[in-house]
């Protein structure tokens, strides 16, 4: 009787392990046409299709508005390229010295013309008393007329002497300082530079730069430290070019405590020749990428294209660009991480297929 017991308990088992088997053999492919089906009906708010090369994202108007993405449309713009140069604090103890110079000669100049007039209105009234039955002696008249030409060749010398200094001036200096340092009473900005609350500056252009406009100014810095920027303003031409740098130098002013003669300094000038016609991308049109900036243009309804750009002229708002886009066309401004996830998410999904 038991042997019989073990013999149906056997019998037992093994048909519960076939049975077993049997249903995991025949589920299995039960759950992946299910799971099949289930991947088949899960509805994506985006697809990304591949034409000539370029990834084009694809999202209805309906799921751009649920999803936040938005565009905007570029602005034609224009901008005047400009020049990133060198240039550094000059020290006015040269001009100074010409300076007290000419002032000095010039009041040699007015003491000797005094004494001349003088002495000429005594050579007039010893000539009429000569010639007046001899109440003076000729001798008499003789010294006073040598005395009258001996101021006069003295005021000829000096007159000349001040001349050679404001020639030396306008070489050194150019024609606005000399012009400036010339008169009696100092003008505001010889002032502010002789009392150290400005300092003279001298840059350096390329050849090719236009030149500087009447009431222009630029963007100085110390090249030790190029972040802590200050206006500089225009004042000439200058005579003088820079012994290590080749170009055309101008002189300009700025009013700061804390640049030194000597000090060398970055600038950036707007006087370039050339303007270039672009457009202004805004800034929160911009994602980035491998390290590039990108943006997302819209090129249908429901179609947006990843275009590279360059960010190197900043303007306000945005980006100043000449390139693959142009005015009017649109932009995303919201929601173009969206679409970069999106992009890629399909990458990955395309990876996974093969």
């Amino acid at each position: 009787m038991n042997r019989k017991l073990a013999i149906i308990i056997g019998l037992q088992a093994f048909l519960i392990v076939l049975l077993f088997w049997l249903l995991v053999f025949y589920g299995k492919d039960e759950f992946e046409t299910i799971s099949e089906q289930t991947e088949e009906e899960i509805e994506t708010i985006s697809r990304v299709a591949n034409k000539d090369g370029i990834a084009v994202v694809s999202v209805s108007p309906a799921a751009q508005k649920q999803s936040d993405i938005f565009t905007a449309q570029l602005k034609a713009s224009s901008h005047q390229a400009s020049i990133s140069t060198y240039g550094n604090v000059v020290s006015i103890d040269g001009l100074i010295e010409l300076r007290n110079r000419y002032l000095a000669v010039k009041s040699e100049i007015d003491v000797l013309k005094a004494s001349f007039n003088h002495n000429k209105n005594e050579l007039e009234r010893f000539r009429a008393l000569n010639q007046d039955n001899k109440n003076i002696s000729d001798k008499v008249v003789a010294n006073a007329a040598a005395t009258a030409k001996a101021d006069e060749t003295k005021i000829t010398a000096a007159e000349s002497n001040a001349r050679n200094i404001v020639d030396s001036m306008r070489q050194l200096w150019g024609d606005t300082l000399a012009q400036q340092a010339t008169k009696p009473q100092a003008s505001e900005l010889l002032q502010a530079l002789i009392s150290n609350k400005k300092v003279l500056i001298q840059t350096t252009l390329p050849f090719d730069a236009a030149e500087p406009q009447a009431n222009s100014s630029i963007t100085i810095a110390p090249t030790a430290a190029p972040s802590h920027t200050m206006r500089a303003d225009y004042i000439s031409p200058a005579p003088i070019t820079n012994s290590t740098i080749q170009g055309k130098t101008y002189f300009y002013h700025a009013v700061t405590n804390e640049l030194r003669t000597g000090m060398q300094i970055n600038a950036v000038t707007a006087t370039s020749n050339k303007k270039s016609s672009g457009v202004v991308i805004p800034n929160n049109a911009i994602i980035w990428y491998a390290g590039k900036p990108w943006v997302y243009q819209k090129t249908g309804d429901a179609a947006f294209k990843r275009k590279p750009i360059q960010t190197d002229i900043e303007v306000e708002n945005g980006w100043f660009y000449q390139g693959n886009l142009k005015a009017n066309d649109e932009v995303v401004v919201s929601g173009a991480q969206l679409l970069l996830s999106e992009e890629f998410k399909s990458q990955i999904m395309n990876e996974n297929d093969d």
